[in-house]
């Protein structure tokens, strides 16, 4: 079984790639690979080191489009060495795999993203928009990597916290309907989060759903 997972920054994909390699599975953390390509630029003024999020910053920084391109260039290097090694490997029926991808998986491009869709089964954590208050909130007080692509605007009499509030949700609309056009399966944000619901639950979810397509 090879897995990627894909969603929002927040929606999981961590917590559940981690749980499945509790069972058995290899995991590949992008963000892990991504921040190991950027190791030299990860680093403060008083050479102290830095998460990727904190390098990356929030869209109304003044660095943050060029780190965004940055970011973007060395994911679409990681994803596509991890399915290099993934197309030169004997195919095996007890390999178990899992990607731990990031939530701008979606723009990597269709060449990538289509040999994504060929050595895995791609699973959507999906996020209803009743939630994405809470989203935001997450985001804002402990910050992740994303890549907005071009959907914040700042308004003249707005914040960065206001224009931040307004555009989130749009970004989540945009996004959300991209991971379902790649996403071969998809969990929703209930199924995951009723009581009782654990790894061995998800992948009979992930079987369920592939056995009645």
């Amino acid at each position: 079984m090879r897995l990627s997972l894909i969603g929002m920054a927040g929606s999981g994909k961590s917590y559940w790639s981690v749980k499945l390699a509790e069972l058995g599975f290899y995991r590949f953390c992008c963000d892990d690979l991504i921040a190991g390509r950027l190791a030299s630029e990860l680093r403060r003024a008083d050479e102290t080191s830095m998460g990727l999020a904190e390098w990356m910053g929030f869209p109304y920084e003044p660095d943050y489009k060029s780190r965004e391109a940055k970011y973007l260039a060395n994911e679409i290097d990681v994803l596509n060495e991890i399915l290099g090694d993934l197309e030169n490997r004997e195919p095996s029926r007890m390999e178990k795999i899992v990607i731990d991808t990031t939530g701008s998986v979606i723009y990597t491009g269709q060449e990538t993203l289509g040999k994504l869709l060929r050595f895995t089964t791609v699973v959507h954590l999906s996020t209803p928009p009743e939630v994405k208050e809470r989203m935001l909130q997450v985001y804002v007080a402990q910050p992740r990597p994303v890549l907005w692509r071009d959907l914040f605007d700042k308004k003249p009499a707005e914040t960065n916290e206001e224009a931040l509030a307004r555009c989130y949700p749009r970004l989540l609309s945009a996004r959300e309907s991209l991971y379902e056009k790649y996403a071969d399966v998809a969990i929703s944000y209930y199924e995951r989060h009723r009581d009782g619901f654990g790894a061995v639950e998800f992948l009979r979810e992930i079987e369920a759903a592939s056995k009645s397509q």
